[in-house]
């Protein structure tokens, strides 16, 4: 380790306790109170000596405990050979307590033990010497003098470490609390722009190839059915945008902004029907094949999947498919609902819509939260020849009890549908 200046630099506090501690034992010494007997080998002022080393080694007690004890101890001894001074001693016992609490681990761990131990065998030996109970007196006395202080700088540093590792633990704690909230953000995001993108873009894809075709044909009929069409569209992304804010303001007890019910694949005759509506000019015909049999209960977010699923793939029929049959298929094998939606495969005639990529997105997303499988691309031609893009879904329906909700009848309509932004010509992306 490589000492430098600033790391020999004392503490305000340690230059303070050597301050006192020279100035107090040099009083002493002018008063003439010292903790030896006359017959010394040192008299006078011979006992300033190991008192001024204890005074300078105080200055290093944080920076450099491992150091400063032994040289203590040294300083110790002699000053036994001299008239002693009470400061001399306790500034001793505060680098024994130093050493511990500043010092490494490992002579945290050791410098009890050996006091204790030179405790004990001190008291033992001078017992023996002197053949008289005040040797042990005297082992009590080195005991207090390094025994103790030790055992004081163990018990500080162990709350000193304690303090340090709770609040290490409380600093983890609110890193991990802050990480589960921006996923939490993060997540409620994404799953607001799949809401919104579902509820709205169907709507607005509608009345963007509407408005076209309106301003495209010089034709009065066409004009007025086209703004129908519009006009029913708006009304209908305006509501579903109420219900979104809804949503959003949990806890409102408006009337009119009371989330709605999650739709399920009970709607979906409603879905096709709109598909009529939106898509009359545009060639294209859909059905719906029911082959789940007698309908069960799904759990509602399964329900819901299979509907945007279905919902977005119409959309993406409207937008993007060449004249022909968009058919919409449902099974049920196992514990999983299938959901599978084909439509002819390239571009149509008349006006489109642009598509931003998200739809194909929010589709997989959706299916990925339930652990289920997506599917999306042009698939080989058929008998008749037609190619078609197939987008194909797999939900894992837990075991256990679900919504009991109402299921599609299996009729058939015509028409198309808009429900978010996806493209499924040439790339089928959205």
């Amino acid at each position: 380790m490589t000492i430098t200046a600033h790391s020999l630099r004392p503490h305000r506090d340690d230059v303070l306790l050597a301050a006192a501690g020279l100035v107090g034992g040099v009083a002493l010494w002018a008063a003439g109170v010292g903790t030896q007997g006359v017959r010394v080998l040192l008299p006078g002022a011979w006992v300033l000596a190991p008192l001024a080393v204890m005074a300078g080694l105080e200055l290093l007690r944080r920076t450099r405990p491992g150091t400063v004890l032994p040289v203590g101890t040294v300083a110790l001894i002699a000053h036994q050979f001299t008239t002693g001074s009470l400061a001399t001693i306790l500034l001793y016992t505060d680098l024994v307590y130093a050493a511990v609490l500043y010092g490494s681990p490992a002579a945290a761990r050791r410098i009890p033990w050996i006091t204790g131990l030179v405790t004990v065998g001190a008291a033992i030996g001078l017992t023996a010497w002197l053949q008289r109970a005040d040797g042990l007196l005297l082992g009590l006395a080195i005991g207090l003098v390094c025994f103790l202080p030790a055992v004081t700088g163990v018990q500080v540093r162990g709350h000193r470490d304690a303090a340090e590792t709770a609040r290490l633990r409380t600093g983890q704690i609110a890193l991990l609390a802050e990480m589960d909230r921006a996923q939490a953000v993060t997540a409620e995001r994404a799953r607001m722009a799949r809401e919104l993108h579902d509820l709205v873009a169907n709507h607005l894809s509608a009345i963007a190839i509407h408005s076209t075709a309106a301003l495209s044909l010089d034709d009065a009929r066409t004009t007025r059915e086209a703004l129908g069409v519009i006009r029913e569209n708006s009304v209908d992304g305006l509501a579903e945008m109420r219900r979104l804010i809804g949503l959003l303001r949990a806890g409102d007890d408006e009337e009119g902004l009371r989330p709605a019910a999650a739709p399920d694949l009970a709607a979906l005759d409603t879905l096709l029907e709109q598909a009529r509506a939106n898509g009359a000019s545009s060639g294209l015909r859909f059905t719906l094949d029911d082959r789940r049999g007698t309908p069960t209960a799904l759990p509602a977010p399964v329900e819901l999947a299979a509907y945007r699923v279905v919902q977005e793939s119409l959309t993406n029929a409207l937008k993007h498919a060449a004249p022909g049959t968009v058919a919409v298929e449902l099974g049920r094998s196992g514990h999983a609902l299938t959901v599978r939606v084909g439509n002819p495969y390239g571009a149509g005639p008349g006006p489109r819509a642009p598509g931003s990529g998200a739809g194909l997105i929010g589709m997989r997303e959706r299916v990925a939260l339930l652990d289920g499988v997506f599917e999306a691309g042009p698939a080989a031609a058929g008998p008749d020849g037609v190619r078609r893009w197939v987008v194909r879904a797999e939900l894992p329906v837990p075991r256990g009890p679900g919504r009991t909700g109402k299921t599609g009848t299996g009729q058939t309509g015509t028409g198309q549908t808009g429900a978010g932004e996806s493209d499924t010509r040439g790339s089928g992306t959205s």
